[in-house]
């Protein structure tokens, strides 16, 4: 039995970080938008990404290794399916704001993550005295990156959630802390007949509004400045909170789900999407580093599980509460207002 037993699965794990950086760097330096015309081989695509001889070959087999490139027999790489579909910048789909956001931010600041363990503090800008979202907030080409981050994180989300729910008995939707739109948009352009909206701080008007117009829905998708701290959340049939919860600390949480409960009408229901961890916290990797990631970047954020959120909601007075499964990694907790 024990011969085995191995370590592969160790160096796996502990090496992951460089099959990580390949894709990063990837999407960095264009890779897959350099293809979205058709293959090239090594030279010209070496040419045209300005790839020193020495790493091309090698970098370029490893995108084919990870199955992000093919290669012919005639040794052109062209994009895999996956990568044509949600790794070319021209597409609709295109989910690599995220990956730009990692590479450009969360790389780095993972470095961090034993420091971050040991003191519970967040080892991004707020480690020098700044603030995550004061930060981004304050310089508009930073909040485009994010917001675009954010969308390149949700279209499949949205996506799922558009097949989740009886969106056809539902008149009205808002997404709170919308960033540039992503659901609202994508749920209005599955369903015409739903009037969609974003709430977010008044900086993100301008990136809201150049993102549904693209997608020609400017007529039935409209923003919603204010501050949940602050504010009041807007009235809906349904008001959506995804990836916003796990920003911050349980009373936070807490408040905001009770806000939510209060503007929704008899009937009405909140859309909580995350990572959710399992209930058992033993199987959801994706749940639990995601958490990590939150003690990375906020002061007292974290994920968590259904059960948990099920149970907030019922403290706020949610009285049908229901967990669904949208993609591999995201579900979402449903609660509906008597």
């Amino acid at each position: 039995m024990a011969q085995d037993v191995t370590y592969d699965g160790i160096m796996q794990t502990a090496t992951g970080f460089w099959a990580s950086k390949v894709l990063l760097s990837a999407v960095e330096l264009g890779v897959f938008g350099a293809l979205a015309a058709g293959p090239l081989d090594a030279a010209s695509l070496r040419s045209r990404l300005g790839l020193h001889e020495r790493a091309a070959r090698d970098f370029l087999d490893a995108l084919v290794a990870q199955r992000f490139l093919c290669r012919d027999d005639a040794g052109r790489y062209g994009n895999s399916p996956e990568a044509a579909r949600f790794l070319d910048p021209a597409q609709p789909d295109y989910v690599g704001g995220i990956v730009e956001m990692l590479n450009a931010r969360l790389y780095g600041f993972w470095g961090s993550l034993t420091e971050a363990l040991r003191t519970g503090a967040p080892q991004n800008e707020a480690k020098s005295g700044g603030d995550l979202f004061a930060t981004l907030y304050a310089d508009p080409a930073r909040l485009e990156g994010f917001a675009r981050a954010m969308t390149g994180q949700s279209i499949p989300v949205a996506d799922a959630l558009a097949d989740a729910f009886p969106w056809k008995d539902i008149g009205s939707v808002i997404d709170i802390g919308a960033a540039q739109g992503c659901v609202p948009v994508r749920l209005a352009l599955r369903y015409p007949h739903l009037r969609a909206g974003g709430f977010d701080l008044p900086e993100v008007e301008p990136i809201f509004s150049r993102f549904a117009a693209a997608h020609g829905v400017s007529d039935r998708v409209r923003f919603v400045a204010g501050n949940f701290f602050r504010d009041e959340l807007p009235s809906a049939d349904v008001l959506v909170m995804g990836l916003i919860l796990h920003d911050w600390d349980l009373p936070t949480k807490c408040m905001l789900i009770g806000k939510a409960h209060a503007a929704l009408p008899p009937g009405g229901s909140l859309i909580v999407y995350e990572m959710l961890i399992d209930d058992e916290r033993r199987t959801h990797l994706p749940g639990l580093l995601m958490s990590l990631n939150m003690l990375i970047e906020t002061r007292g954020g974290f994920d968590y599980t259904g059960a948990d959120c099920i149970g907030w909601m019922r403290e706020a007075g949610f009285s049908e509460t229901s967990v669904v499964t949208l993609t591999g990694s995201h579900s979402a907790v449903i609660g509906t207002r008597q």
